[in-house]
């Protein structure tokens, strides 16, 4: 499977932008921002994308020095875990979850017999993602991609997602397509790669539309998740309470050890109980470090984490998606 970076973490960086430097940036790109454009075209008519393809989502492509300064600036990587999950896990997302389960229970039920997907779980990621919808970006993706493999930090990257975002223009599913600054796309807001992999005509209208089709976004939501891992029925992960003197070197994804382990090392349930639940093995993760909190998390935790590799993203999935099921 290829590998999947985030676009929420993958370019974080410990610098600022001036706005002296974005204009400059601005200036510097006039030529080769659209001599870089023609090396893309000729590789893709090469790769059998249609000229005339490339030529109409070329026509208006102009390089974006704001898409440079949110690249170089995220506020992920300035908060704490629990600042974090107070400003995306709140009370308000939580009851727009219910409401959205519940207005679309029957297309969620199909969509969970189809790929084994709990509701709960595609709803979490469709309201992290893109509030339901409501924020699916309107930056024009392909002149969001061609900036970024301007920019050079992670050329290679982008310019294979511009191709790929050829392809899908290529392909007739979408006639223009606009996303978020570094080119997720749709309510599910897929890369253009994943959407190729992943995205899913549920409708069947001949076109696998992320943007306006809510049986096409929650579909594919569904199979993306599913191709990552996700096993339905099974738990993402639970609060624990750690003993006094815990070994807090004990935590990491990369420390898989049996539950009944974990219960003799003195791990409980958030009551104070022994452990529960079904899963075999977990891992311990502490987001915040010796004095936070702490999770024993399972192999669907290690799905979401494959959709967007943030430990604080992934838990503020399964949050979301367990207050849907308590609701």
């Amino acid at each position: 499977m290829t590998l999947r970076v985030s676009r929420r973490i993958m370019f974080a960086a410990p610098f600022l932008v001036a706005p002296g430097a974005i204009t400059e940036l601005a200036a510097a790109a006039e030529g080769g921002f659209y001599a870089l454009l023609a090396g893309v075209r000729r590789e893709a008519i090469g790769r059998g994308i249609r000229a005339s393809t490339v030529d109409l989502a070329f026509r208006n492509a102009q390089f974006l020095p704001h898409v440079i300064e949110l690249d170089r600036k995220q506020p992920e990587r300035t908060m704490t875990f629990t600042q974090y999950i107070a400003k995306v896990v709140t009370p308000q997302r939580k009851e727009d979850a219910r409401n959205e389960l519940a207005e679309n229970r029957a297309l969620l039920d199909d969509i969970w017999r189809r790929y084994g997907v709990e509701p709960s779980i595609v709803v979490a990621l469709w309201g992290l993602e893109s509030d339901f919808g409501r924020l699916p970006g309107n930056i024009p993706t392909i002149s969001a991609l061609a900036t970024l493999t301007y920019d050079g930090r992670r050329g290679a990257y982008f310019r294979d997602e511009l191709m790929a975002a050829l392809r899908i223009l290529d392909r007739g599913d979408i006639g223009e397509m606009t996303g978020s600054w570094a080119g997720a796309m749709g309510g599910p807001q897929f890369m253009p790669s994943s959407y190729l992999e992943y995205a899913v005509d549920y409708d069947g209208d001949g076109r696998r539309d992320i943007w306006k089709s809510r049986g096409d976004v929650l579909a594919s939501i569904a199979n993306y998740i599913r191709g990552l891992g996700w096993r339905g029925g099974h738990s993402w992960g639970q609060d624990v309470l750690l003993p006094d003197g815990f070994n807090p070197g004990f935590a990491g994804l990369g420390a898989r050890r049996p539950t009944g382990e974990w219960s003799r090392l003195g791990v409980r349930s958030v009551d104070a109980g022994p452990l529960s639940g079904r899963e075999s093995e977990a891992s311990l993760v502490m987001p915040e470090g010796a004095n936070g909190p702490a999770l024993l998390v399972y192999a669907n935790f290690r799905a979401i984490m494959k959709w967007n590799p943030s430990t604080y993203f992934a838990v503020s999935v399964g949050y979301l998606s367990d207050s849907i099921g308590r609701g």
